[in-house]
């Protein structure tokens, strides 16, 4: 499918639940979004009516954005009284909330007066968790590209090092070929910088991500990932790392240790690994995201590991995988509450791990894509424990 076709596929299918809800059309001002339907992340809002062709409004840059844009009317932002005259007679717009500043909103409920804004957060994110064959390549490329990059990561790691140089090692090899860094997420209050890479105890620090594993960073205003901690020989080392490309993220976690594993933290990451071959086996289409939640839990808790599961005792993340693709934190999540069937083409990073507050964590994760035959492993290194 050529990058045209990609785009008016998926305006076709916007364009379809804009009918069906009754809308006149929809409005994308956040860059990803806009990103999504035009394939230019230039600064611009982009008008889908719920018939007809889309319109894209650009502040700048216009003429990268008219390079890049795969639809055709492509015209500088106008002015504000020049603005309203394009919406003649759309009066039901379809908006997303969850991505909209309240500054943002009363911008343009003034350059639309009269008109009813409906969110539409939901029905679009529903719409992008499903993958075309164009982005399950580019995520399949993202995969691969990341594998190697931990694979290569034996012949750096040693006893001595401080988590920051190891972070710095695998930022430095990845960005070589080619990883853009750039992660974003949806939700509010979350940032981070690319993965982490933590070990021992440290990687047993609480903090505000949303996630099993935290690390300390290098300071309080920036709680997160690799601080100057010491890597000492038999003390796990947990690298778990996004690969950006093509802006398609895929997220990874592999196990490292100089010297020889503690009989509890083996045990701990062969369940991780038992947990993750379960939920992957049911990675089909009609599966429910929470009931996969509960089976990890399950285990966790016959392997009499439940305190420990996706977190420290008490600040256990609820969940045990989470969508992906232009975004880390897309639909669906395996978590209870999220009942909604699995598609085929939904990819995920399921990522079972246990924190230990005198041991650290350990775990593993991998990227899937949803499949009649169960995941699609797109990050392809094998799950092994990395002995150094």
């Amino acid at each position: 499918m050529t990058m045209m076709n990609e785009c008016a596929a998926r305006i076709s299918a916007l364009q379809e639940k804009l009918q069906q809800q009754e809308l006149d059309g929809a409005l994308f001002i956040y860059p990803i979004d806009v990103y999504y339907f035009t394939l230019t992340r230039q600064n611009s809002t982009l008008w889908v009516p719920a018939k007809g062709e889309p319109l894209l409004l650009v502040r700048k840059s216009l003429s990268r954005a008219k390079q890049e844009a795969c639809i055709a009317d492509i015209r500088p932002f106008p002015r504000s009284k020049e603005f309203a005259p394009l919406f003649e007679g759309q009066q039901q717009i379809g908006l997303c909330f969850d991505v909209t500043p309240l500054q943002q909103y009363n911008y343009y409920s003034k350059l639309l007066p009269e008109r009813k804004f409906v969110d539409i957060s939901m029905q679009f994110r529903t719409q992008r968790s499903v993958k075309s064959s164009f982005e399950l390549e580019r995520l399949r490329h993202s995969g691969t590209q990341l594998s190697q990059v931990f694979a290569s990561m034996s012949d750096y790691l040693r006893p001595g090092l401080r988590e920051v140089d190891l972070a710095a090692e695998f930022e430095s090899r990845l960005r070589r070929i080619g990883g853009e860094g750039l992660v974003r997420m949806r939700a509010f209050n979350q940032e981070l910088f690319g993965g982490l890479a933590v070990t021992g105890p440290s990687g047993s620090s609480s903090g505000f991500f949303d996630g099993a594993v935290t690390g300390r960073g290098m300071s309080d205003a920036s709680p997160h990932g690799a601080s100057t901690t010491v890597i000492e020989a038999g003390q796990p080392v947990l690298l778990d790392y996004t690969g950006v490309f093509d802006g398609y993220i895929v997220d990874m976690t592999r196990m490292y240790i100089c010297g020889e594993l503690s009989e509890r933290m083996q045990h701990a990451f062969e369940v991780a690994c038992q947990i993750q071959a379960a939920v992957v086996a049911d990675l089909k289409p009609g599966a429910i995201a929470s009931t996969l939640f509960a089976k990890a839990e399950q285990m966790a808790d016959e392997a009499g590991l439940k305190d420990y599961f996706m977190g420290v005792p008490g600040e256990n993340a609820r969940f045990v995988g989470h969508g992906v693709g232009l975004e880390l934190d897309e639909l669906p999540v395996l978590a209870q509450g999220f009942d909604a069937p699995l598609v085929a083409g939904q990819t995920i990073a399921i990522e079972p791990k246990f924190v230990f507050p005198d041991l650290g964590a350990i775990g593993i994760e991998n990227t899937f894509a949803v499949s009649e035959q169960g995941g699609e492993k797109l990050t392809p290194l094998a799950d092994d424990l990395i002995k150094i």
